[in-house]
């Protein structure tokens, strides 16, 4: 049971952090609009940009209402957090916590401006991968944590 609570703490931390990192990262963005809304290069695939976004992932769902998109993804939370709960290791905890941390970041982002702050732009040429904030970051990398941890522990279970 102790190890349990671990995990839950551990999940916990981190969805504070990953909610804390990209908060933090998009009010250095809001305070620098003006030259980031035509784009500012960092290095050569990667840009700066200032971009708001009314849908989801690659702007699906764009025009939907605000408040359904919130709630969506608060009944998701809702559901990581009985996850979290469950979850058999530190790596799950830690995934679910990224996903929570960055899901919550985007609906304070949709609650204060009715649109989530994208800023990072990555592209090849002239192919732009659509831009993202750290938010997203952390969902993803999240999703891929839950995915190798679910796959790890799959194998150990066979060995067994």
């Amino acid at each position: 049971m102790k190890t349990k609570k671990l995990s839950v703490t551990f999940g916990a931390t981190a969805a504070i952090g990953a909610f804390l990192v990209d908060q933090a990262t998009k009010s250095l963005i809001l305070a620098h609009v003006a030259p980031l809304s035509a784009g500012v290069p960092v290095f050569p695939g990667f840009n700066l940009v200032f971009l708001r976004n009314d849908g989801v992932t690659f702007g699906l769902l764009s025009g939907a209402p605000m408040w359904s998109l919130t709630a969506l993804a608060l009944a998701v939370c809702g559901w990581l957090v009985v996850a979290l709960v469950r979850a058999n290791s530190r790596m799950e905890a830690l995934a679910y916590g990224m996903i929570i941390g960055g899901a919550l970041g985007n609906v304070a982002d949709r609650l204060r401006h009715g649109a989530v702050t994208d800023f990072l732009d990555v592209y090849a040429g002239s192919l732009h991968w659509p831009a993202f904030n750290m938010a997203d970051v952390f969902v993803v990398c999240g999703a891929m944590a839950v995915l190798f941890s679910s796959s790890t522990g799959a194998r150990q279970r066979r060995a067994e």
